[in-house]
């Protein structure tokens, strides 16, 4: 019997200092890229990747983005009196059904890994999606539906993974490949945020992951490592040296991490060009913007 993934795990309970002060009041998740929050974007991806359960490690303050999915029958109402329905169904397509989302909470910032782990209890024995909503990914076919299609084959880890500059490698968790098959890789191991020069290829983790119940007792061990945290990387490193297999998929699609300023400015760009509705005005905007520049040198 072939294993499928139909639970994802969002690690959410980050403070965003790198927004502040915006995420002072406002969880970094909710806030929006175009006219939809991060979160959404993240949701949707995995209900195209067949995800039916979804769990989010949360933290004090997260209050906004646990009310962001319910029901709201009052401003439903005064959309439907004002017969604007295109806007109804917008605001419908948001809506969890009962059962459909779990909240756990996360006291400690202790790590990806421990955020992770907290939900295990929800996972059980079964493989699992871990979803970043700070990694935005523009794909004809989203990106998790992408490992989904890989998992199947392989039964087996996968993550998500992209080439990045050498100079770069140490913001990353970093694949030992072992063999290169194109889109996807097997590999020897994991190196989590290796120092200058020791990276053992370019080829990164970004966060996207499809894991097996292994890694979850990997991480039962709680076992610190870089900067002091329980960092998933490991337990899936762990996991490896015990012989499971851990492959990087190398997906089709833009990525952009919108856990920074400039890679969240980028997106916003990105997007809006992508929209009927907003590339004209834009595109318009930028070409001002661009010819005052050279103007200006």
């Amino acid at each position: 019997m072939r294993n499928r993934v139909s639970k994802a795990i969002f690690p959410v309970a980050g403070l965003g200092t790198r927004f502040l002060p915006a995420t002072k009041s406002v969880p970094k998740e909710i806030m929006t890229l175009v006219d939809r929050p991060l979160v959404q974007y993240a949701i949707d991806e995995a209900r195209a990747a067949g995800i039916k359960e979804f769990i989010f490690v949360t933290s004090r303050g997260k209050s906004a983005l646990e009310d962001y999915f319910d029901n709201a029958p009052q401003l439903e109402q005064q959309l439907r009196k004002a017969g604007k329905t295109e806007l109804l169904e917008i605001l419908k397509s948001t809506d969890m059904d009962s059962g459909e989302i779990a909240y756990m909470r996360q006291a400690k910032p202790l790590g990806l890994g421990h955020a992770v782990w907290c939900a295990r209890r929800l996972i059980g024995n079964e493989p699992f999606a871990v979803v970043l909503p700070d990694d935005i990914i523009a794909a004809d076919k989203p990106c998790l539906a992408q490992m989904v299609e890989a998992f199947e084959e392989k039964q087996s880890n996968i993550v998500a993974a992209m080439e990045v500059p050498e100079e770069k490698a140490g913001a990353y968790g970093v694949l030992d490949i072992k063999e290169d098959m194109g889109r996807i890789v097997s590999t020897k191991g994991l190196v989590e945020k290796p120092a200058p020069g020791e990276a053992p290829s370019n080829l990164a983790v970004i966060g996207r992951y499809i894991l097996t119940p292994k890694v979850l007792s990997k991480l039962n061990k709680k076992r610190t490592g870089t900067g002091g945290e329980i960092q998933l990387t490991d337990a899936i490193a762990d996991a490896r040296e015990d012989g499971e297999e851990v492959y990087g998929f190398r997906f089709e699609g833009q990525r952009f991490d919108c856990g920074s300023k400039a890679g969240y400015l980028q997106a916003t760009v990105a997007f809006a060009l992508s929209r009927p509705d907003l590339r004209d005005d834009l595109w318009g905007y930028l070409n001002e913007v661009v010819h005052a520049e050279k103007a200006a040198q």
